[in-house]
């Protein structure tokens, strides 16, 4: 498998991700320059947080007029895998590639903790929680009503804030993101936002690996397996 990394400008997350994929999740790594538009033929694209273009225009805005996000699109579009984690959701978000926003937090602070998340797979949904970080200031999952019955309906909700015991509730959501929403995909399954960064909790030095069962899942989703 040979998971492209996009490497932008000013970049904060890029190198930890490629480390894990690498040498942890012993996976071939092509990084791709925001600059450029060639893909390498990858066999997935993922991409993590990153302050490129300055955050005061509002995060991620102007990312998407990249040269390599052309041709992201035009990827994911022809059904290509493609997950964006930490402000990289809203990213796919301003794109179109996944619906909602993220907004503002309700506290109107900036979020650094590891708040623990229950995952929901195609369909199944699982009462195991895995605790990831966050590091966001827009992490707040929005979207209209109508649309929300049509995540619903097509089990595009993946991840929500919960308690260790896999609970949803009002203290365990710590930015206020709607129905406690912290990842999604869009209906072809193929695109996927998620809010906690994975890559900051797989080596064993940092003393939490559940970000390691979350990679295990993407790759099974990549193989067809899940």
């Amino acid at each position: 498998m040979k998971i492209g990394v996009v490497v932008f400008s000013h970049g904060s997350c890029d190198r930890d991700l490629k480390y894990v994929l690498e040498e942890i999740m012993e996976t071939e790594v092509v990084e791709l320059w925001h600059k450029d538009q060639e893909l390498q033929s990858v066999d997935a694209i993922i991409m993590s947080g990153t302050f490129s273009y300055g955050d005061h225009l509002r995060s991620k805005q102007n990312i998407r007029y990249s040269p390599i996000f052309h041709s992201i699109i035009e990827y994911a579009k022809n059904g290509g895998y493609v997950f964006g984690f930490g402000s990289c959701f809203q990213l796919l978000c301003e794109t179109g590639l996944l619906p909602g926003a993220l907004l503002e937090n309700m506290n109107d602070q900036f979020i650094a903790k590891s708040p623990y998340f229950k995952v929901v797979r195609k369909h199944i949904d699982t009462d195991y929680a895995l605790k990831l970080p966050v590091a966001h200031r827009e992490g707040r999952y929005y979207i209209e009503d109508d649309i929300l019955g049509d995540l619903y309906r097509h089990k595009q909700i993946v991840l929500q804030y919960s308690t260790e015991d896999g609970e949803m509730t009002h203290e365990a959501n710590p930015n206020g993101s709607l129905d406690s929403i912290a990842g999604v995909c869009n209906r072809e399954r193929n695109v996927f936002g998620l809010m906690p960064h994975p890559e900051r909790a797989v080596d064993d030095e940092l003393g939490n690996t559940d970000g390691k069962h979350l990679f295990e899942l993407i790759f099974e989703t990549i193989r067809g397996e899940s």
